[in-house]
């Protein structure tokens, strides 16, 4: 881990808002949800039979 000044997001505080990448990625489904507030975190749910399965998640806004 660095000793830097960066931010918790990996940003310094006179660095501009990144902008979007692009990601290619291969799969056998996709879904599209918003996520949902949980205690202190966020929760997507998603259908029974994926689980034990691995998934990739990517935030789009």
């Amino acid at each position: 881990m660095s000793n830097d000044t960066s931010s918790h997001n990996g940003e310094t505080p006179s660095e501009p808002a990144r902008s979007k990448v692009k990601f290619e990625i291969f799969g056998e489904e996709m879904l599209e949800k918003e996520v949902k507030s949980s205690g202190n975190s966020g929760r997507v749910y998603l259908p029974p039979d994926w689980v034990g399965h691995h998934v990739k998640i990517v935030r789009i806004d």
